[in-house]
């Protein structure tokens, strides 16, 4: 007798009536047309990538030609790519919440970056995240890379529903000696299951595939949930020598960022290729998001990343701090090689794999909306009629709201320097229709839109107030 493949043994293990005697009984099940044994399709199995401060345009397919990321673009063609984009929050722990919840960062939260001290508290775990709603579904779930979501046993990935967790647990570390990046001394950071690990000089994003390939290999035969968290580009800057080499004529920093980005896009090809491997191709779904624009602070050189047309980077709720490249792939299932020019944002995340996975949502409140109709049509609205942003402090936030292809910002900050702020510029208004660089400020102009944006952002923050 031809040997059931796993895939229909798991189907069958859980579904079989009498388990000790599947292999005699569920074969006889099966053949009668009065089967009580209901055998549904597997559920697919989901990697969500979720890469660090990554630049608006930063792949070879979202327009940075002078990169070389051939696994990442064959990804879009393999699937949908979005230009329009958003993280929720322009830096990192306000957007990880966001995405892990559904919601917005100060709905989840997390208004701000937490502390990466262990013993720090972070999201709370009152909280709901995808892990949660996926492992109440069966699905095995993996934490794997950056958490920067806090650092206490409650407020770490194990306490928020990952069955499994490798990585580090504050915002960034040397990928060689996996000791935190900003200051110390004695800070190492490198954890299994919330309990310290040493690998003392192997390579992180080597460290990263080695973990994810021994869950799918160990998770295969039932579905799984992997949050991969991939701290790259985020500084330090320590891309492979080979990359190095390939990017010497570029200039500084471009070429140490460049690097980085197609170590990274190297890396991701070696976990899509072990998806291959185990088959599980058509089974999975392959999510990929940048978590916020590209960073220009002193660590990375001043810069290196690119937001193309687009003004801001990390910190600003200029485009170029919150748009971000986005891709889903489901081969047979999701489109291929198009592009989605509706309005995107990650807090959409949460309820589109609900759905994709025929998951019921939990109780709690999502402030996000599937993107089953985008995949579907092109002609389908964008997911939120009104999106809004805030970040900083209490005192003085900055702030943002988009309506339409109109967008208001208040007490806006642009870290990529390509204009001065203005006398006046604390109500920044723009048409980004007929101006995506967000270079001209027309406020003046539409006092009305401003009154009826600065109105709509008003009544949305008090809700969290």
């Amino acid at each position: 007798m031809k040997k059931l493949s796993s895939q229909f043994y798991y189907r069958f293990k859980n579904n079989c009536i009498f388990p000790f005697i599947q292999s005699a009984i569920c074969l006889g099940f099966l053949a009668s047309p009065f089967s009580i044994v209901s055998l549904e399709a597997r559920k697919p199995n989901v990697i969500l990538i979720y890469t660090d401060d990554q630049g608006s345009i930063d792949l070879n397919c979202y327009g940075a030609k002078d990169l070389y990321t051939p696994h990442l673009d064959q990804l879009a063609k393999k699937g949908i790519k979005f230009s329009q984009f958003y993280s929720a929050a322009p830096v990192c722990s306000p957007s990880r919440a966001a995405v892990l919840t559904g919601r917005f960062p100060q709905h989840a939260g997390v208004p701000g970056n937490v502390s990466s001290a262990q013993g720090h508290v972070g999201m709370p775990s009152s909280q709901t995240t995808i892990a949660e709603m996926m492992k109440s579904a069966g699905y095995a779930t993996a934490h794997i890379g950056k958490w920067h979501l806090g650092y206490t046993p409650d407020t770490m990935p194990n306490g928020q529903g990952f069955d499994t967790s490798f990585g580090h647990m504050g915002g960034c570390i040397d990928n060689w000696s996996h000791f935190f990046y900003w200051n110390g001394p004695n800070r190492h950071d490198l954890w299994r299951n919330g309990e310290e690990i040493w690998e003392d000089g192997q390579f992180f994003p080597d460290l990263m595939v080695r973990e994810t390939d021994e869950f799918i290999s160990q998770n295969k035969e039932k579905p799984f949930f992997i949050y991969w968290a991939i701290n790259v580009p985020h500084y330090p800057l320590q891309g492979t020598d080979g990359w190095r080499t390939f990017y010497q004529h570029l200039p500084e920093p471009r070429k140490m960022y460049a690097a980085f980005v197609s170590t990274m896009d190297e890396k991701i090809g070696e976990v899509i290729k072990s998806v291959d491997r185990h088959g599980l191709t058509r089974d999975t779904i392959i999510i990929f998001q940048s978590d916020h624009g590209h960073s220009t602070e002193v660590r990375t050189f001043g810069g290196g990343g690119d937001a193309g047309p687009y003004r801001g980077a990390k910190f600003s709720l200029f485009e170029g701090g919150i748009r971000v490249p986005a891709i889903i792939s489901w081969p047979g299932h999701v489109k291929e090689d198009l592009t989605r020019n509706q309005l995107a944002t990650s807090i959409d995340w949460f309820p589109t794999i609900a759905d994709l996975c025929d998951i019921p949502l939990p109780a709690t409140s999502i402030d996000g909306a599937s993107l089953t109709p985008i995949l579907q049509s092109s002609d389908a609205p964008g997911s939120h009629a009104t999106f809004h942003w805030q970040t900083g402090s209490r005192n003085k936030p900055q702030w943002a709201v988009r309506e339409g292809n109109w967008k208001l910002l208040g007490n806006p900050k642009d870290t990529s320097n390509k204009a001065p702020i203005q006398n006046g510029d604390n109500r920044y208004l723009v048409n980004l229709q007929k101006d995506v660089g967000e270079m001209h400020n027309v406020a003046s102009d539409h006092p009305d839109i401003v009154k009826k944006l600065s109105k709509l952002h008003q009544d949305w923050a008090r809700q969290w107030k």
